[in-house]
């Protein structure tokens, strides 16, 4: 008897190297993602001088490129189910590295943007597909392999800027598409090797167009709109994408499963719980990068670039925490590591309120900021770990895109509000009557967000599911024998 315990719980305890391989290529899809995002983002300036074109429109580069990327997102569970996940990666990696090499040749900023679009409704599958192919293999296994798995995607906001001005300064700016090529070459190589084929999961369904005429000109209109929510455009848009939204989800609720997201994956408390958590991390995480520049540029007289550098600390406490969550959480389990990360980010957040109504400490906000990236990066790995444990295996690719697009609103909708609060606060009317100093008062309302956040994660279960325990080869094994 004494030999016999052990035994499974050490084996259980092994990653199959298969899994490494797996994440591998998943790895390298979101890096590659994120890293042509932020080199973007830093070179807009020069793309509008060398392609004769204002900043205004040349942002649609950024901005037509995420636009794109969110229309796609409600296909992910369809196309996984109609080809299955190693078709559907290699084909977006594919027109991902095509669409690079064309924005590489573009002779106008028109020509650019059009390319851009193409590259984003090819790389907004990349994200949700990297944490499908893990989840499917990763089993109990899932925080701590997608734990490491974040660490080198961490690295592309950070080298981003780094390579985007060695080539700015060396080179033309071509070359700031032509480095996705070896790169994408490799990926797609990887994935042919290294994903498993999963023609037998198929379960061809029919595409429910109704559902996706409403869902995915709904959400780039509810982006847009909340982006120019100061415009009367803006608010209008934001209007009919209410509207657009509403009728997708009555419509969608009597569908069930042949609907494009199959609402009833929301009745499961864990799956809501799971993704409400997530909405407010994504949400919180992009209000404070908003926010944070502007206090240190604006009402702290720092340069753009000294802002920048100070940012730093919140990326590296992201970094020295990501690896740990996958001991953390098999020893506290999931709602203790995501509840007390919520907590470690509000104490991270508070400081701010000092430093706002007293002066700038650097060593105060270094401290703040590492503490915050490392609570923020604690929330979301085991929140996403359970949303998936939660669901069955054949559920996956509906789930994926659930979560996804959920989690993307957040970003927009948090920061909306955050921006919309602090201007209003920095209008005449109020900047001199005002209790509170316009930059105390939005940090308090992000405290307050926080606050919601802890209280989303207290409502995640404490441990995985049961089926989540065992490999993922096995839970479909067992589901397969359980009837309904």
């Amino acid at each position: 008897m004494t030999d016999i315990s052990p035994n499974p719980s050490s084996e259980s305890d092994r990653l199959d190297p298969a899994i490494w391989k797996i994440s591998s290529v998943a790895v390298l899809g979101s890096f590659l993602a994120q890293l042509d995002a932020t080199v973007v983002n830093v070179s807009l300036s020069t793309l509008a001088v060398e392609l004769h074109s204002s900043l205004a429109a040349i942002q649609w580069v950024t901005s037509g490129y995420l636009l794109a990327l969110t229309l796609m997102l409600p296909l992910n569970g369809w196309l996984v189910d109609r080809i299955g996940a190693k078709a559907v990666y290699l084909w977006c990696f594919s027109v991902f590295t095509l669409s690079s090499a064309l924005c590489a040749f573009s002779w106008s900023a028109d020509s650019l943007i059009g390319f851009r679009v193409l590259q984003g409704m090819s790389g907004g599958l990349l994200a949700p597909m990297a944490q499908m192919m893990m989840a499917r293999h990763a089993g109990k296994h899932m925080v701590r392999v997608m734990g490491y798995a974040a660490v080198p995607i961490l690295f592309a906001p950070i080298l981003g800027p780094v390579i985007a001005g060695a080539i700015l300064q060396y080179a033309s700016w071509r070359w700031l598409f032509l480095i996705n090529l070896p790169v994408g070459v490799l990926a797609i190589l990887l994935a042919v090797l290294f994903l498993p084929k999963d023609h037998d999961e198929l379960k061809p369904r029919d595409l429910d167009l109704v559902g996706l005429a409403l869902l995915s000109p709904g959400l780039v209109l509810f982006l847009y709109g909340a982006d120019h929510l100061g415009d009367r455009a803006g608010l209008g848009t934001l209007i009919v994408s209410v509207v657009l939204l509403a009728t997708f989800f009555s419509i969608s609720a009597k569908k069930g499963d042949s609907a494009l997201i199959d609402l009833r994956l929301f009745k499961g408390k864990v799956f809501s719980a799971s993704v409400v958590t997530q909405f407010m991390a994504n949400g919180i995480m992009f209000a404070g990068q908003m926010l944070i520049p502007i206090y240190l540029i604006r009402a702290c007289g720092l340069s753009p670039s000294a802002a920048g550098w100070l940012l730093a600390p919140l990326g590296l406490g992201m970094l020295c925490c990501f690896p740990l969550l996958g001991t953390l959480t098999k020893r506290f389990g999931i709602r203790r590591v995501s509840a007390g990360g919520a907590l470690l980010a509000f104490a991270g957040t508070l400081p701010f309120l000092y430093l706002t109504s007293h002066g700038l400490i650097l060593g105060v906000l270094v401290f703040a900021l590492f503490i915050r990236g490392m609570g923020l990066s604690a929330v979301g790995m085991p929140s996403i770990a359970s949303a998936y444990a939660s669901v069955k295996p054949q559920e996956l690719p509906m789930a994926t895109t659930a979560l996804n697009i959920i989690q993307r609103l957040g970003g927009p909708t948090l920061t909306t509000l955050c921006a919309t609060f602090l201007g209003w606060r920095l209008a005449p009317a109020h900047i001199h009557d005002a209790a509170l100093g316009p930059f105390t008062a939005a940090f308090l309302l992000l405290c307050v967000l926080h606050a919601l956040l802890f209280a989303a994660a207290m409502r995640l279960p404490l441990l995985l599911p049961k089926a989540a325990e065992l490999q993922a080869s096995e839970v479909a094994n067992v589901l397969e024998n359980i009837s309904e």
